[in-house]
């Protein structure tokens, strides 16, 4: 997928193309002007509208769906802050056929989730290929019907560590490793949760959230260069907030965010891209579009 440039960022822009020409050498201000990729995490507020309005703006390459909030325990939940689901499935569907990858999160900042065995983590896949990717089984209801989302992300922020390695392997096997598979993972390195899981090799990205955790207000290059550097077969995003609503000490300005982290981080090879959370944020302050200053 094309790199997205800083058009949409317009304040943003200016700033890059200043550091750029105070470089002088073309090829370092080809390679500081993008931000990569764009993730947003949407099912959060149902004031951020529909997924389909999401995908719709143009701003991101990549929506993630949260969360599948409960399992483990023989049930499942997915809460999506009030949306109605019915309509999602045609969401994303019409979200991929414009390019857009469709992602659903399982976990999040609840704790109704955990996988005590071998046996959850088995049962957990086959709920998750039945009911959201490219299986269907009798018995097992698929809440966005004949819509196939085309991976998971890991974003396990609560509970023990055990048996995700398991769950992400047993993921994997299906259609020869079609699913794909994220995490998202927490400032300081490493995120013991899901530090079994990622030493599979098997996740193509890894959103390093520089949010929600007040050890990660500084230090915040040093610990995405640990991040970049452990796993360099994954591209590595930049998880930010996009209000300072959302976290007021982890939120950072466009200059914040370019002279703190950006500049220095998109020169690496895995670099990915830029994280938000979330829809609802970015939605009511312009941030990714560039709407804030």
């Amino acid at each position: 997928m094309a790199p997205r440039r800083l058009a949409a960022l317009a304040p943003l822009a200016v700033l890059l193309l200043l550091s750029s020409c105070l470089a002088a050498a073309p090829a370092t201000a080809q390679q500081s002007s993008s931000i990569g990729d764009t993730v947003v995490f949407w099912g959060r507020n149902k004031a951020e509208g529909s997924l389909r309005e999401a995908c719709d703006t143009g701003l991101y390459n990549t929506v993630i769906i949260s969360f599948l909030s409960a399992f483990g325990r023989g049930s499942y939940k997915l809460d999506l802050s009030g949306h109605p689901v019915v309509p999602v499935g045609g969401d994303i569907k019409y979200c991929q056929s414009k390019g857009k990858t469709v992602l659903l999160a399982i976990g999040g900042q609840g704790g109704e989730y955990y996988l005590p065995s071998s046996q959850a983590a088995a049962d957990l896949d086959d709920y998750l290929w039945n009911a959201f990717l490219g299986g269907g089984r009798s018995g097992v209801a698929r809440p966005f019907g004949n819509a196939v989302v085309n991976g998971i992300d890991f974003f396990i922020d609560q509970g023990a560590t055990e048996h995700y390695d398991e769950l992400a392997r047993l993921l994997h096997s299906h259609s020869n490793g079609g699913v794909m598979l994220t995490a998202t993972a927490r400032c300081v390195f490493p995120d013991q949760r899901l530090q079994a899981a990622l030493a599979t090799g098997l996740f193509s990205r890894i959103h390093v959230k520089l949010f929600n955790d007040g050890r990660c207000t500084w230090g915040r290059r040093e610990s995405l260069e640990k991040w970049a550097a452990a796993y360099p077969d994954s591209r590595i995003f930049v998880g930010i907030v996009a209000s300072p609503e959302a976290d007021r000490d982890a939120y950072m300005s466009h200059k914040d965010l370019y002279f703190d982290v950006l500049q220095f981080i998109n020169k690496l090879p895995n670099y990915g891209g830029i994280m938000v959370w979330n829809r609802y944020w970015d939605k009511k302050t312009g941030y990714i579009n560039g709407d804030v200053f």
